[in-house]
């Protein structure tokens, strides 16, 4: 786990040339994007850049950065702009700050942190919101990944979930699935090949008008409960801190599957009733998570790109359902006593409006869910702002002030990345059913 060093003062901007090579440029100071505000950042900011983390230099978008000497916003001409995509467990605060050029690209499905250099290390504006380590990038060494992937198959040949998740592993380096090739932690159980919502930011599937490419294969078929179980029950009996999670990035909405996800779960309880069974969701049907709730489903995670109906639906696009039918779902699994998350897509300058931050301090007195999960936003934001149309608050709180203002005010809710497992479910409330 990378320590929550700051650096002494503010990191240089990073800067690209056009052969691809990034280097500080020491007239300027790193500045960040907070909405349609650029902001002068300050050391206690930075955290030093997480291993496992990625850098992108931005075709078509000149850096910005604040001018030593003139203390003036400055946009550098010559230069491409760089910023980072974050490993998992660590929220941004900020966007990193450019200039779009006329006809430049649309930026792929990453969350673009600003990023600096300073004393030969790289600096980012965010904080390690979860010490799990389940995704960091030294917990994985790929040749021993393709030995479990080799063990497993060659002991269920046919589970064709197991070959879906190869992939997944093996040419996506998908975290999820390889810890599953490592027999630990969360699992994933992806099913369904179709979906009720058109996310503006669909990681598995994009059409051509976007002008951008979806970051994985979404699933083709539906496995049978009795495949699902196969892979569930063997990871629950054997795995370390056990989860099994349906609703992966790779998938559509696994509640419109959810007659197979109730049948895979009764199976699964009656072989072991070890670890959790975990469902990422897009809530959109409560008569499914009420009936899943009963089969045995013990945590849920709705995601959220706001707690704003305005907001939710212009990213979302529901089809056949509304984000009523959303908050009903979390009316229901809390009324089961079921573990409830929300996974928050965190968009600076949005995220940390004030009318946001009004909206989300009163949905969680009003729905008192267990877990909020601050994820970051993977999309382009110029992109985002533009589709939605949205029309900034004057006032921003900071990403950090919101997130400390949260845990002090809702002590109750569990703030961190991922899905917790059993243990820390128990401990923290002990509503999960043994």
């Amino acid at each position: 786990m990378n320590k929550k060093v700051h650096p002494d003062k503010i990191p240089y901007l990073l800067v690209c040339d056009k052969k691809g090579n990034i280097f500080e440029d020491t007239a300027y100071y790193t500045v960040g994007k907070a909405g349609n505000k650029i902001v002068k950042l300050l050391s206690s900011d930075f955290i030093e850049l997480p291993f496992g983390s990625d850098m992108f230099f931005l075709p078509g978008r000149n850096p910005v950065g604040l001018n030593i000497k003139t203390e003036k916003i400055e946009i550098i001409k010559s230069r491409l702009a760089v910023a980072a995509f974050v490993a998992p467990a660590y929220t941004i605060t900020h966007h990193a700050v450019w200039e779009t050029k006329k006809n430049a690209p649309r930026l792929p499905l990453f969350a673009f942190a600003a990023v600096g250099w300073l004393n030969h290390k790289f600096y980012v504006p965010a904080l390690r919101i979860e010490n799990d380590i389940r995704q960091d990038c030294e917990q994985f060494n790929q040749k021993k990944v393709i030995a479990g992937y080799k063990k497993m198959i060659k002991i269920k040949p046919e589970n064709r979930i197991i070959k879906h998740l190869s992939h997944c592993a093996l040419v996506y380096f998908c975290p999820a699935a390889r810890n599953y090739f490592l027999n630990r932690w969360e699992a994933p159980l992806p099913t369904s090949p179709i979906c009720n919502s058109q996310c503006l930011g669909c990681i598995s599937y994009q059409p051509k008008e976007h002008k951008i490419t979806s970051t994985q294969n979404r699933i083709t078929f539906i496995p049978a409960p009795c495949e699902i179980a196969e892979v569930a029950v063997e990871h629950l009996e054997t795995a370390a801190n056990p989860i099994v999670s349906f609703g992966q990035g790779c998938e559509g909405e696994p509640l419109l599957v959810w007659k197979t996800l109730r049948d895979a779960i009764v199976l699964i309880r009656k072989k072991t009733q070890k670890g959790i069974i975990n469902l990422n969701t897009n809530a959109s049907k409560p008569e499914a998570v009420e009936a899943l709730c009963k089969a045995g489903l013990q945590s849920i995670r709705v995601s959220l790109n706001s707690v704003r109906e305005s907001m939710y639906n212009k990213y979302y696009k529901p089809q056949k359902y509304t984000f009523n039918d959303v908050l009903e779902s979390i009316k229901i699994a809390r009324k089961h006593k079921i573990w409830v998350s929300v996974n928050y897509f965190v968009f600076p300058g949005v995220t940390d409006s004030n009318e946001e931050f009004t909206a989300l301090k009163k949905f969680l007195t009003e729905y008192k869910i267990n877990m909020i999960q601050w994820r970051n936003f993977n999309i382009d934001p110029e992109w985002y702002i533009k589709e939605l149309n949205y029309k900034y608050d004057s006032k921003l709180l900071g990403v950090n002030n919101i997130i400390q203002n949260i845990k002090k005010k809702f002590p109750q809710i569990y703030n961190g990345y991922y899905n917790p497992g059993k243990e820390i479910i128990e401990r923290y409330l002990g509503l999960v059913r043994k």
